[in-house]
């Protein structure tokens, strides 16, 4: 085991020196690029006017300011064909200026990889096979990463992925320091053979995130949750890493599992107005943090043109609004699932 690390850590400090220049070019500040401020957002995919566009770490890519998470929770609601419903949404994202795509397992890369067939150039899509990943100790070792990412890749006929995210342990502290070296020289190797042009990870471990942030230059993206509850820890929060180490951030659910909404999110529910209203209070809330990039689940093609709406309204809460989000936050806690009680360990990132 001793020369396992031993070689491990030699690897690290070989591809860390690499990879230091690169760092070094681009440490500026993140930034919001809004309305076409800035020509580089202006080439971005699926520009849009009208929609806000976030520099994403040290990838330099302009991704839109709400994008498109992977899952697909409640289209049982929609009375529509699953894939002809995946291409509309897309599409509509496409329309008004979201480009980025998260799909985070296999079924979720199967289906945006059919909806983007055609048009894979026009959108940015990242990548996970979560059930084959180190979640699995069978696959905590970079050369079965590699063969997992491989025939997901051979499957859904991709020749690239925007960015291999690297699903990793929800709870807290359970991979070893030999497991974060096999996931970064994975993540290095799919880099260099072409295959991902950006690399990153996700986690619901703040400890963790931070310490792989900080160790290991070659992460560029990582993901994690961040609802209408979350705020910057005063001191030593994730987000001091993200800054040291322009790594950029996507915040996952957004919305607590639904547990905001008080409807099923059927077009011709009773409550859709109202839950509309709440989905554009919490991603106004959120996109008050200029480090995070929300991506939620969209079902429908009314859902995407709400919040490409919250984007270009009012960013700031007044003390009205504030203080309803913080009550409809707190009754979402109230009855989140029991799978889902980890987010209560967000309110502080």
């Amino acid at each position: 085991m001793k020369d396992t690390n031993l070689s491990r850590r030699k690897f690290i400090q070989q591809s860390s020196l690499a990879a230091a220049g690169t760092v070094a070019g681009v440490l500026a500040s993140n930034r919001v690029f809004a309305k076409g401020e800035n020509s580089a957002a202006k080439k971005t995919l699926c520009y849009n006017e009208n929609m806000e566009y976030r520099r994403l770490g040290k990838t330099n890519l302009r991704i839109s300011a709400v994008c498109l998470g992977g899952h697909w929770k409640r289209i049982n609601v929609m009375k529509q064909d699953f894939s002809e419903n995946r291409r509309d949404v897309v599409s509509r994202c496409m329309d008004v200026g979201i480009n980025y795509i998260d799909a985070c397992c296999r079924s979720e890369v199967l289906a945006y990889s059919r909806a983007l067939k055609g048009r894979r150039d026009k959108m940015f899509m990242a990548l996970s096979y979560c059930g084959k990943e180190v979640r699995d100790e069978k696959y905590r070792t970079a050369k079965k990463l590699m063969e997992s990412f491989d025939s997901l890749m051979q499957e859904s006929k991709q020749e690239y992925t925007d960015l291999w995210r690297i699903t990793c342990h929800e709870p807290g502290g359970r991979h070893s320091f030999n497991t974060s070296c096999e996931i970064v020289e994975a993540l290095e190797k799919a880099k260099k053979q072409g295959k991902a042009r950006f690399i990153g990870f996700s986690s619901h471990d703040r400890p963790w995130i931070k310490f792989m942030i900080e160790y290991f230059p070659q992460i560029e993206v990582v993901l994690f949750p961040y609802t209408a509850k979350s705020k910057e820890m005063p001191g030593d929060s994730v987000f001091d890493a993200l800054r040291k180490c322009d790594v950029g951030a996507f915040g996952i659910k957004p919305f607590a599992s639904n547990s905001l909404f008080k409807g099923s999110s059927a077009p011709d529910d009773p409550n859709a107005q109202e839950d509309d209203r709440r989905a554009r209070l919490a991603i106004r809330y959120i996109l008050c943090n200029p480090r995070i990039i929300p991506i939620p689940g969209l079902v429908s093609l009314h859902q995407v043109d709400n919040v490409a709406r919250a984007v270009t309204e009012r960013r700031d809460l007044d003390v009205a609004e504030a203080r309803e989000l913080k009550q409809l936050m707190d009754e979402s806690w109230a009855k989140l699932p029991r799978h889902y009680q980890f987010l209560k360990n967000w309110e502080y990132v």
